[in-house]
């Protein structure tokens, strides 16, 4: 198709070819059949000259297509296109060269080109295919030819009276291979900045022997020194317990290849007997200078803190990348920062005109019991306090009937347009149990009020709410209650709590630890403890999660059907429609997780515009490092996602490669 042979092109054309090819067989049928001399001879002399006319027709044809691209230059410029310093050709659509300036023979004498020629000319077909009706198409594309690389640019142009086969493309070769490697160079040079944190330091400095901790610190230091020292960059202790880490970008790739590995080298450090330390990385190339970079650290320090500590997240290009964070929480003894956080929400309330208590969408008990919570402090400081619920599902249906039966929650349960009318300057928004800004109740009140509070237990997500008043974000609480029941404890004020809202704080509780079994802590005893002393009805609180006997057999349905992957990750799928499958999900998930071998399970339901998971697991594997990869979030046991514009069985396909990549990343 392509020919570069220049001699054979001068003393022969396809078209001689198939004529003198024609000949020989008319040669041969005459000696066989002397009857058909005359009649080969005319037929022969007719397809001489049908093909002298197409041929004649085809050169001038190509003589307008090279005149429309030479008709504006003058003699000069028609010298430079011929003697282009660039490596220039014009094939047809076809594969037919049209010419070759001396600099395209010379740089491809040693390569061949053909295939790189066939690629472009089978994208242009295709183009022409899909865009038809456009008479002129600019092409730009980087190949690799030989150990050069090429920006190859031109365009494919055809005559108003062209049939698709008779387009006619220009290509240009620029050698940018130097200026590639410069880029690269220039990239490999630039800096990243890190910082390093030792996640409980504190505990662990105040649980050991007071002899052992100069050799503990000098082992922990020793590992992070070492490991910088192997990628060429520097470390620099700026607090007890934080480093700041500068090195080249060259060597970014290397530590997301080993993954981090300096995680590991810290934990196995040994201490004492049922002790661990764990380490925290935020790195970050965004930025212009080396100042911004570490302001970007830092706030990727704060995701990382928030996901639970012991892992790295790398902040490229504006995404995060995290490596680690497969162990379980370690729950913080002291209880500082819960009274910090205490006499700073009520400053922030009484400051305010008017406070919105708002949570995720689609509720459940611990936002709703949370939100009761954060209610009563802000009307025994005398302010406005209202509760922004536009969702009402299964979960939270006896409970709002049971709150409704109180005059004074008639009016404080509002919708999203009683909320954005309330807004002032000095309006105040409390947000539970939920970081994410898609998640909210109403996304836009976070548009409208500057001054926001966030109350949440669960692993930050990258699409966090930036720029919070207050956060107050603890991952190893059982729950948003469980925060509020401690923000109560130490405010400033006496707060006397109704019944039910005690009975909402201890059933977020109760709800979210599975009766007290996952994720439990001494914090999360003193909690219910507290709850339990304010005159709490534990029987009336089981009573509301009951489940009924169509439920009850629509989960044991599920169970029976759930299909085992690697003998012990269960997937089931709850195949009816239903705007309370996420609950129906989350049940099953539960039950699963009683059957002995299986240490993990995923529940697929149908909740009409979404397809929602719930993950649970027994601590073994993290549930929330495979939904997160979903756009789900949660904890290691507990987690859950929503899906948008896929089927069951796609969701159902999708969840199991992001659970073979999680045991490949663990392996490899």
């Amino acid at each position: 198709m392509l020919n570069n042979n220049r001699f054979l092109e001068k003393i022969t054309s396809r078209t001689k070819i198939y004529l003198a090819i024609i000949a020989l067989l008319i040669i041969f049928i005459c000696i066989n059949k002397p009857m058909f001399i005359v009649p080969g001879i005319i037929f022969y002399i007719l397809i001489v000259i049908y093909s002298y006319w197409t041929n004649n027709k085809r050169n001038a044809e190509m003589s307008r297509q090279i005149q429309n691209l030479t008709m504006t230059m003058d003699g000069t410029a028609k010298k430079s296109l011929i003697n282009s310093p660039f490596p220039l050709i014009i094939i047809e659509t076809n594969g037919n060269v049209v010419w070759k300036s001396s600099k395209f023979v010379y740089e491809f004498a040693n390569v061949d080109i053909n295939n790189y020629l066939i690629d472009i000319l089978e994208e242009i077909k295709q183009d022409i295919e899909n865009e038809h009706d456009k008479k002129q198409k600019t092409i730009t594309k980087i190949v690799h030819v030989g150990n050069k690389i090429y920006k190859m640019l031109g365009e494919y142009i055809r005559s108003k009276h062209s049939e698709k086969s008779d387009y006619i493309t220009i290509l240009y070769f620029i050698d940018i291979t130097q200026s590639v490697k410069d880029k690269k160079k220039y990239e490999d040079a630039k800096t990243c900045v890190g910082i390093l944190m030792i996640d409980n330091y504190e505990e662990i400095m105040q649980r050991i022997d007071v002899e052992n901790r100069p050799q503990v610190i000098a082992e922990v230091e020793k590992a992070i020194y070492d490991w910088a020292a192997s990628t060429g960059g520097i470390v620099v202790k700026t607090e007890r317990n934080t480093f700041v880490y500068v090195f080249e970008h060259k060597y970014m790739e290397e530590l997301k290849e080993n993954k981090f590995e300096i995680l590991d080298k810290v934990k196995e450090i040994n201490i004492e007997a049922g002790l661990q330390l764990t380490l925290s990385i935020a790195i970050s190339t965004d930025g212009d200078s080396n100042y911004e970079k570490y302001k970007s650290a830092l706030a990727s320090m704060d995701i990382v803190l928030g996901r639970g500590g012991d892992q790295a997240v790398v902040r490229e290009n504006e995404k995060y990348v995290f490596f680690g964070g497969r162990t379980q929480e370690v729950e913080k003894r002291t209880k500082v920062k819960a009274r910090i956080v205490a006499h700073a929400l009520e400053n922030l309330i009484e400051e305010s005109d008017n406070v919105l208590i708002m949570g995720h969408s689609n509720g459940d008990i611990d936002s709703m019991g949370s939100s009761l919570g954060i209610y009563r402090l802000v009307k025994t400081l005398n302010k406005d306090a209202y509760i922004v619920n536009n969702t009402e599902g299964m979960t939270l249906k006896k409970f709002i009937e049971e709150l409704e039966k109180d005059e004074e929650y008639k009016e404080i349960i509002i919708n999203k347009n009683e909320a954005l009318d309330l807004i002032t300057n000095k309006t105040l928004l409390v947000i539970v149990d939920t970081h994410k800004k898609n998640y909210v109740e109403v996304p836009e009140l976070l548009e409208k009020i500057s001054q926001v509070v966030i109350i949440d237990h669960h692993r930050r997500s990258t699409d966090y709410i930036e720029n919070a008043t207050l956060t107050f974000q603890e991952v190893y609480a059982s729950s948003a209650a469980e925060l509020v029941t401690e923000i109560l404890q130490y405010t400033d004020v006496k707060i006397k709590l109704k019944p039910i809202e005690v009975e909402g704080l201890y059933g977020g509780i109760m709800v979210d630890t599975k009766n007290f079994t996952f994720k439990t802590g001494v914090r999360t005893f003193e909690a219910a403890a507290y709850l339990r002393r304010c005159g709490v009805d534990i029987i009336k609180v089981k009573k509301w999660f009951q489940s009924d006997l169509n439920s009850y057999n629509e989960i044991a349905d599920i169970v029976k059907h759930a299909e085992m992957l690697d003998n012990s990750i269960a997937i089931a799928i709850y195949e009816k429609e239903d705007k309370d499958a996420n609950l129906i999900c989350a049940k099953a998930a539960d039950e699963l997780l009683t059957i002995s071998d299986i240490t993990a399970s995923f529940v697929l339901g149908n909740v009409g515009d979404k397809i929602c998971i719930s993950g649970r697991s027994i601590g073994d594997i993290n549930v929330q490092l495979i939904l997160e990869k979903l756009g789900g979030g949660g904890h290691i046991t507990l987690a859950g996602a929503q899906v948008e514009g896929m089927t069951l069985e796609e969701v159902k396909q999708e969840l199991i490669i992001r659970i073979n990549e999680y045991f490949a990343e663990i392996t490899s």
